[in-house]
């Protein structure tokens, strides 16, 4: 089987999908007790818990809302937020587990065909449905199908993770559009039938003070990435980090770099300029200025423009630098302070982007490794009935949005409120 092909789950396999959340939970999640704290133990990934997360508070009224819009005589498409690759799986199995064991999830076409058959065959009995970009109608229609059955569909409207825990990403329209599809479908049989887009918030937080951890690991970025320790305290030498990386891809553009000025201001000149290039390569509207937009019409271009090598290349280019740019969006500099989750977000994003052609590097990236043990909070903002809304995708998206980023940032303050966050100066921060 080719792994550019899309495959869908022929028929998920109930008993491997029990088997599989056990072990998500115990070896994945939580780790062993008795051995998950005791050394030499504690250093083993599959002993104290991979994803390394102890607790999971997911109060029973938001549990009872999520399973109240599963089941038979409706569809049923459930949207997590998307902050931290590999523990996403391991918390939405979790999630599901609970109310809609069957569930089909989505997840990226490297990982359901791109480690052989037998991973394939293995994914594919757990009931993942893998996404190709540019050739997803496959698994559009399969989701659908699988939704009318009764069983949950699960993916990330925010697409691919942004190491931003606190703040939702504008979302991709694919829950919804296939929410109105099923709606359709379904209303063809039964008029009074109901499909909601169920949307489920997550946010982990380090159970104490993981400051040595994160040094080191940011030892590790500044000795692989070539660069001098400039600051003492922790959120800075991750500023001087990212202020250097800034400034040389400020040079491989040909631009010139002024390091007095702010971080996202001399970002944002940057990212005005490539937009403008990229533009004039694919002949865009160079006055685009939804970025999403401008990057859609990039991929496309590279698809109908494979033979031109020299202008793929350059496009190719460009868009990757605008994509790693905008990573680190406007949120970063909105606060005075800086927690130790998004530093060791910051940490995770840098290792993703910039660490790359070692071992340790690509298992970083497919199975990041947190700094310390940690407490994820679940939450079920109101669901979204496609059966009542009038207005357009769009809307729908906004609505979910907002809903989600309201749960997230009522999840943040009641954990500041409570001394939940160790927190410094942050160095992004400017008037």
């Amino acid at each position: 089987m080719s792994r550019i092909d899309v495959f869908v789950p022929p028929r998920p396999n109930p008993a491997l999908i029990r088997v599989m959340t056990v072990f998500n939970r115990i070896v994945m999640l939580r780790g062993v007790p008795g051995f998950r704290d005791l050394l030499p133990f504690n250093r083993l990934a599959g002993l104290r818990g991979v994803a390394n997360v102890r607790h999971i508070h997911f109060p029973d009224a938001d549990r009872e809302r999520l399973k109240a819009c599963c089941g038979a005589g409706k569809a049923t498409f459930i949207t997590p937020n998307h902050p931290e690759f590999f523990t996403d799986w391991m918390i939405d199995k979790e999630v599901v587990s609970q109310v809609s064991p069957l569930a089909a999830s989505w997840a990226t076409h490297g990982v359901v065909n791109g480690l052989g058959r037998l991973m394939q065959k293995f994914w594919l009995a757990n009931n993942l449905i893998a996404q190709i970009p540019g050739n997803s109608q496959a698994a559009k229609e399969h989701s659908v199908s699988w939704a009318l059955q009764g069983h949950g569909v699960l993916l990330h409207p925010e697409g691919s993770v942004g190491w931003h825990g606190n703040v939702v990403a504008p979302l991709l329209p694919g829950a919804v559009e296939m929410g109105f599809e099923a709606l359709k479908r379904g209303r063809g049989t039964a008029a009074d039938f109901k499909v909601w887009v169920a949307p489920v918030v997550w946010k982990l937080a380090f159970t104490g003070n993981v400051e040595p951890a994160l040094a080191k690991e940011c030892t590790y970025v500044e000795r692989r990435l070539g660069i001098d320790r400039s600051a003492e305290t922790l959120p800075e030498r991750v500023h001087h980090i990212y202020s250097t990386l800034l400034s040389r891809d400020v040079a491989d553009w040909g631009m010139v770099s002024d390091r007095r000025l702010p971080y996202d201001v001399l970002q944002k000149a940057l990212l005005i300029e490539l937009r403008h290039r990229l533009g004039e390569i694919i002949s865009a509207d160079t006055a685009i200025s939804d970025i999403i937009e401008l990057l859609r019409l990039s991929r496309r271009w590279l698809r109908e423009n494979a033979g031109d090598a020299e202008r793929s290349i350059k496009v190719r280019a460009l868009t990757e630098t605008i994509q790693r740019l905008q990573r680190l969006g406007p949120w970063a500099s909105v606060s005075p302070t800086v927690t130790q989750e998004e530093i060791a977000e910051h940490l995770k994003r840098i290792r993703n982007d910039y660490c790359k052609g070692r071992l340790r590097d690509t298992l970083n990236r497919f199975i990041p490794q947190p700094a310390g043990p940690r407490r994820a909070h679940i939450r079920v903002p109101e669901p979204l009935g496609l059966h009542t809304f009038e207005g357009s995708v769009d809307e729908a998206l906004d609505e979910l949005r907002s809903r989600m980023q309201e749960a997230i940032s009522g999840i943040v303050a009641g954990l500041d409120a409570s001394g939940g966050f160790i927190s410094y100066p942050n160095p992004f921060y400017h008037r």
